[in-house]
């Protein structure tokens, strides 16, 4: 819940600073920027996306917005299962895979996020509960389009924790056996992204780690240069 329009200008300096760059870069807005973002970062290499969806295409469901609604603003991707709407709204496996096929039915490409908590991390917990969570939140569907899995542990996300090298590689490639297991060699293609206080002085580090395929920044996308300082650390 952060961005107003004056915050535009960040996302055009963002746009601006990644024209050479190789890797997908996307912005995901709240709703009430999505079509400006849009039409700001028009004719750019920067993607705009949603934050979340609502699993319904339109109905009685004051206040909430469709994946059809970002589609028709200009969104190209959406984020689901984000852990804020796990623990904050009680989302379940079962919500996030029906917004991952809203996504789908809309266009959109989805991002799943999937994560433990430091109460799991501790207990011994996280490889199955994130590979639970992975098989509980991806619809079947997605074998035939593209997405993401994002990984962001839930203890790491705007604490300035951040999980080893040797940890994320652990879970990544627990990720990365489950989604070969479900999709095969799509599977094995899809990009599996880290999330969790990544910040220009660690970005490096974390996106040359084996199956990290990007990263799923939070705090650190509101500024332009902060932003870019990541996007540097794929060189």
């Amino acid at each position: 819940m952060n961005g107003l329009g004056a915050d535009l200008d960040e996302a055009r300096a963002i746009a601006a600073g990644v024209g050479g760059v190789a890797a997908r870069v996307a912005l995901c807005a709240p709703a009430t920027l999505v079509e400006r973002m849009s039409r700001a970062l028009a004719g750019t290499h920067v993607l705009v996306g949603g934050e979340d969806c609502h699993a319904a295409a339109s109905g009685a469901f004051t206040g909430d917005v469709s994946a059809e609604m970002l589609a028709d603003a200009g969104a190209r991707l959406v984020i689901v299962g984000h852990s804020e709407r796990r623990a904050g709204y009680g989302e379940t496996d079962a919500v996030v895979a029906a917004k991952a096929q809203a996504a789908l039915r809309a266009g959109l490409e989805p991002i799943v996020c999937v994560g433990e908590t430091l109460e799991q991390r501790k207990a011994g917990a996280a490889l199955p509960v994130v590979e639970a969570q992975v098989r509980g939140s991806l619809p079947a569907e997605l074998a035939a389009t593209p997405f993401a899995v994002a990984y962001e542990p839930v203890w790491a996300i705007g604490t300035g924790l951040t999980p080893s090298t040797v940890e994320i590689e652990e879970v990544h490639r627990a990720i990365r056996a489950v989604l070969v297991d479900m999709f095969g060699a799509h599977g094995k293609a899809t990009p599996i992204l880290y999330g969790g206080s990544v910040k220009p002085t660690n970005a490096g580090e974390i996106l040359h780690a084996a199956e990290v395929g990007g990263a799923l920044v939070g705090g650190a996308s509101l500024k332009a240069k902060d932003f870019l300082g990541i996007i540097e650390g794929m060189g």
